[in-house]
């Protein structure tokens, strides 16, 4: 539905078709248009009345929708000028990889190795609305006769693919892999040969989870002990069997680091990394081992001290956004307010920043109350760009002029820098020649670098070079010691559990647990938080609250009834939805929706002292989930 819809973004009457600078106070919502070379200067001005370090560009994943080449410019831009340029996977997979970099286990199977050969598929918090082209995989795996367990905090659109569903609290999934790996050790599922060659401090393990019985588990997870058992059991027996972790939603909780260090230690007790079928599947923010895309930023440094630097951590961000430690922010293709957790904290920061900028199709929630000014970007159709998968690399040719006065992020960024006069900002001639850059790591048979033109040659698709369906078929893993690591001396350096671990949530003062996620209709806040393509509108009428039908009794809601979701930091309303793909004293809703984190409490996941630990993954997200109360309006 979503890719139906896109076609709606062009010839709308909402879309931003030139640039636009504030009239009156903000929040008022009043726009005068004004001419490119007025928003340059307005932008070029403020940004040389300030220090380097004083300017933030954040970026969201409308500057994807065409691939790497606006996100490579913008950081080439923000390292150049010495910007304070943000790693902006915190909002979304990073704290996945983080636990996962911290035992070991970053690179994942293919969705075609899943189809082919895993006997036992476990969808861990995995769903089609942010893996979709896992979809005919998994139909073709089940046809092959494998069995597939979801796990999860709802039903969701893979359930009808499942052979069983499992659902338990938000937040209790390391709980629950503990317990499997109480149970596999304890009847002697493991694979001994393989721990002992393969993995580091297994002894220390192993008598760690014996306190972690499935009654144990059962009291946090809601799910029945024996079954906790048959899942163990199956898991281990039933090989290979693959788990498939979901990208985002399933860590994005006060400790959500925690599931991700624990579940990877499955497949090591198991035997299962480095054999088809089994380790882990596709996982957003993860890919299959191959050769990726060059660095357009190897002939560059940073130009910001690091002493200077805010780090990629949102607790940080926000507290530098409300101490006012930020002149200009470029918000590119990100609807800020949505994206960030505690929205009641970034706004007092947004309040407090001088100019900021809104580079987007649409306008949204933070451009109205913030933007000062609001640029007209191109979408999907009208710029060169690429895409890729876990296994290919896709053309994408223009289609369309832009319409208006849009302008891809790559001229914008090009034109500034320019007029700022930072040298070798665009050492190209054209966006053309940016990709031929990205592509050279790709060589063709005759090992020359892949360009534009041998794509096209080829009908616009790229099967990547060295590419392994099977990950870690050399035992080679993401760790110091290049073992899976139960025990992790980085974690203990740090501060953290050396061995995973799992945390009760803190003491809750409301009754319910308040978590969000993805639906298929919708994606984050894109195209004004859904509203401004007519199709998906239609679908996403009111943000709606998942409320199981005991939960609802008891505050005598119905479906259709509008609720107000409170805590004691803020409140929002929505429309109810009376459901059993919830499990008592739990809420849900879709992420996106203006509002939802007023109640989320932006606290650090991880502290900033360990933010860095694992090369190139920081681990900056801040708490998604809250505990809240839901009343009639």
């Amino acid at each position: 539905m979503r890719g139906r819809a896109a076609k709606e973004i062009f010839e709308n009457p909402k879309r931003l078709l030139q640039p636009m600078r504030r009239v009156g106070e903000r929040g008022e919502d009043r726009w005068e248009p004004c001419s490119w070379d007025e928003a340059y200067a307005l932008i070029v001005e403020s940004i040389r009345q300030t220090r380097p370090e004083r300017v933030g560009l954040w970026r969201g994943h409308g500057v994807g929708t065409s691939g790497p080449l606006a996100g490579a410019l913008l950081t080439r831009f923000g390292m150049l000028g010495g910007f304070q340029n943000w790693n902006t996977s915190i909002v979304c997979w990073a704290m996945g990889g983080y636990g996962l970099g911290l035992t070991g286990a970053l690179k994942t199977h293919t969705k075609e190795d899943m189809a082919a050969n895993s006997q036992t598929i476990v969808l861990w918090g995995a769903t089609l609305a942010s893996q979709p082209d896992l979809g005919p995989q998994l139909v073709a795996a089940r046809k092959r006769g494998a069995y597939v367990v979801q796990i999860d905090t709802r039903r969701t659109e893979v359930s009808s693919q499942a052979d069983e569903v499992i659902l338990l609290r938000p937040g209790s999934d390391a709980a629950l892999a503990l317990a499997l790996a109480h149970v596999i050790i304890e009847e002697g599922l493991h694979d001994q040969e393989f721990v002992e060659r393969h993995t580091l401090g297994f002894e220390a393990f192993a008598d760690h989870v014996r306190q972690y019985t499935p009654e144990w588990a059962s009291e946090i997870t809601s799910i029945e002990p024996e079954r906790i058992r048959e899942l163990a059991r199956r898991y281990a027996t039933a090989k290979p069997a693959m788990i498939v972790l979901g990208g985002s939603s399933i860590f994005k909780h006060q400790h959500g680091w925690e599931p991700a260090r624990a579940i990877p230690c499955l497949p090591a007790l198991t035997g299962q990394f480095g054999i088809a079928g089994g380790g882990l599947g596709q996982r957003h923010g993860a890919s299959p081992e191959s050769v990726g895309l060059a660095n357009v930023q190897a002939d560059i440094k940073q130009k910001l001290p690091a002493e200077q630097a805010i780090p990629s951590h949102m607790t940080s961000i926000a507290e530098a956004l409300v101490n006012g430690q930020l002149d200009v922010l470029l918000l590119m293709g990100s609807n800020m307010l949505s994206s960030f957790s505690d929205s009641n904290d970034v706004a007092r920061g947004l309040e407090r920043t001088r100019l900021i900028v809104s580079y987007d199709l649409f306008m949204n929630e933070t451009s109205r109350r913030y933007a000062d000014l609001v640029l007209p970007g191109t979408a999907w159709l009208e710029t060169i760009g690429m895409k890729q998968t876990g296994t290919h690399i896709y053309l994408m040719e223009q289609a369309l002029q832009p319409e208006g006065e849009c302008r891809p992020l790559t001229t914008v960024l090009r034109q500034l820098g320019e007029q700022l006069g930072i040298d070798n900002i665009y050492p190209w001639k054209n966006d053309e020649e940016i990709l031929n850059t990205v592509l050279a790591a790709q060589k063709t048979e005759d090992g020359r670098p892949l360009t534009v033109e041998e794509m096209r040659r080829r009908g616009g698709y790229w099967p990547k070079n060295g590419l392994s369906h099977i990950a870690y078929q050399d035992h080679q893993f993401h760790t110091p010691s290049q073992k899976i690591e139960f025990w992790s001396e980085r974690a203990q350096e740090v501060g953290l559990p050396p061995l995973p671990t799992y945390t009760a949530p803190a003491g809750a003062q409301y009754p319910l647990r308040f978590s969000q996620g993805r639906t298929l209709t919708a994606f984050h806040s894109f195209f004004d938080e859904g509203q401004a393509l007519p199709t998906l509108a239609r679908v996403n009428p009111a943000p709606e609250l998942w409320i199981n039908p005991q939960d609802a009794r008891e505050r005598q809601i119905e479906s259709g009834t509008t609720v107000v979701i409170s805590n004691q930091r803020g409140q929002f309303t929505a429309q109810a939805n009376v459901t059993t793909d919830v499990i008592p004293g739990a809420v849900w809703m879709r992420d996106g929706w203006s509002g939802v984190n007023r109640v989320t409490s932006g606290a650090p996941v991880i502290p900033l002292n360990a933010n860095d630990i694992v090369p190139n993954i920081p681990g900056g997200q801040a708490a998604y989930d809250a505990w809240v109360e839901v009343v009639p309006s």
